[in-house]
């Protein structure tokens, strides 16, 4: 039975989906005015560890991220500057331009990662009307106040209001904080929808039945997930950073509006930490994806690096370290090398080929045979809270046994390899190939390229000329959906 810690109540509890077999699951996703930095991918990564966990264990996903294109605050508390604006003026872009700029960005970056992408990517700048009628619903429920040309959501209203948190009402009642906006009957209340802010000639506006102007930050999420999902779904997740503002109004705004519970289990991942110090865009200097591969790292050493640690513990991250989940994840690669030489070429060539492809658990248990030990403690510890240390731990076990076949141990990493993402066969495979490469002459190696570079521009009988030229001398070629193989006849 799969076990996950709810924040909504700070346990670990039994997962029941609101449909046997099926799990909706929607994810906050990137504020789009500037890069994403390593501590954000660390998020991606994580949500990537849930759905392909569920979807491991045997469960149809729908999974659904938004993409905040729309003028966002500096500060989740409605204080601060526009982040869309900021950025646009800095880089001398509209900040049209900067929202497409940085989700193409983005999503190159999860590419990268190995990142699934989501059933549903939302734009919030596609679902104002979606917002405006929330809106209006939470209004007609009576939840909002008309203060300085916006309009507000009471917390006053919503006697349930920082239960995620587990904020304290009567600190909320004192205002313990000080409010910046003197406009806020209370210092948490939050704006629903701007129509004055103390930024002049905002760019993104739109007209709505409180004047022309644009969504406060935490409605499009409420918006956009009940759109997709309906107005209760199973899973909500993001990082521990939106529990105390974002998650807390979204929950406030959406049960207001709908009278129901809204989400069952919410599940954060914890921050990336430099020298004790979470990493973070405003503090300036933060690390990129780029910047790592720029320093010679790849993209799936930051994916092994960030599966090393449980997903709600904080992760210190320094260049060594990394450098250390380099050095495994090499080793790990080579030791896969190693049992697809023992497993033979016609094993390891059929693994490469549907590795990615989707398989039930039973399907998997019979084909890893003296392997499936290790597919029934990997399974448990998917189902213990998504424990991925132990999953990398059983990796490692699997390879280091010699009393395992390598062509089943090959058929349990392949499977393993759904949920954790690291590309293990196709990088054995590759490294491999390479191997073989330096086993042919130079001559050899030119006449394969050429015949590619022939079947590339649909020179088919030259590509035959050379395929006959190459058996002729001991090699043969065969084409196949991921590329062209050769072997020695």
């Amino acid at each position: 039975m799969l076990k996950l810690y709810n924040t909504l109540g700070r346990t670990v509890q039994e997962f029941h989906p609101r449909n046997p077999g099926k799990v909706d699951l929607y994810a906050c996703g990137p504020t789009v005015y500037n890069f994403a930095h390593i501590g954000n991918l660390r998020s991606y990564l994580f949500e990537d560890f849930l759905r392909r966990s569920f979807e491991y264990l045997g469960y149809e996903v729908t999974h659904v991220m938004n993409v905040t294109d729309v003028g966002h605050l500096t500060d989740d508390a409605d204080e601060g500057e526009d982040k869309m604006l900021k950025s646009a003026r800095e880089r001398e872009m509209s900040v049209w331009e900067i929202a497409q700029f940085y989700a193409d960005a983005f999503f190159a970056d999860t590419d990268r990662l190995n990142i699934l992408k989501p059933q549903v990517v939302c734009r919030a700048t596609d679902h104002i009307d979606d917002m405006i009628k929330l809106i209006q619903r939470i209004e007609e429920n009576g939840f909002t106040y008309s203060a300085g040309g916006n309009l507000y959501f009471d917390i006053s209203h919503f006697p349930s209001y920082g239960e995620l948190a587990l904020l304290d009402r009567s600190d909320l009642k004192s205002g313990a904080r000080v409010a910046i906006d003197p406009n806020k009957r209370n210092p948490q209340d939050f704006v629903l929808w701007f129509t004055q802010s103390k930024f002049g000639r905002q760019a993104m506006v739109w007209d709505s039945p409180w004047g022309r102007g644009y969504p406060g930050w935490h409605i499009e999420c409420s918006a956009m997930s009940t759109r997709y999902l309906g107005e209760q779904f199973d899973i909500h997740c993001g990082g521990v950073d939106h529990i105390p503002v974002h998650h807390t109004n979204e929950i406030a705004q959406t049960e207001a509006a709908t009278g129901k519970k809204w989400v069952n289990y919410w599940l954060h991942g914890e921050f990336l930490v430099m020298d004790d110090a979470k990493m973070s865009k405003s503090a300036g200097g933060f690390i990129t994806l780029d910047s790592l591969i720029d320093a010679g790292f790849a993209a799936m050493d930051y994916r092994f690096f960030n599966l090393g640690a449980h997903y709600r513990t904080q992760l210190q991250f320094t260049f060594e370290s990394l450098t250390a989940a380099r050095s495994a994840r090499l080793r790990l690669i080579d030791r896969v090398a190693e049992l697809m030489k023992a497993a033979g070429t016609d094993t390891s060539q059929a693994l490469q080929e549907e590795s990615g492809t989707q398989a039930r658990v039973t399907d998997i248990q019979q084909r890893a045979g003296s392997a499936s030990s290790y597919l029934d403690a990997f399974r448990n510890h998917l189902e213990d809270d998504l424990n991925a240390p132990r999953c990398i731990a059983e990796v490692w076990g699997l390879v280091k046994d010699d009393r395992v076949k390598p062509s089943d141990a090959l058929q349990a990493l392949s499977d393993m390899d759904r949920v954790l993402g690291l590309r293990l066969i196709s990088e054995a495979w590759s490294k491999l190939e390479a191997s073989r490469e330096d086993m042919l002459t130079p001559d050899l190696l030119d006449l394969i390229r050429r015949r590619e570079d022939a079947r590339r521009e649909r020179d088919f009988k030259t590509a035959d000329e050379i395929r006959g030229i190459l058996k002729d001398r001991g090699v043969a070629i065969e084409d196949g959906p991921n590329g062209t193989r050769w072997k020695k006849l």
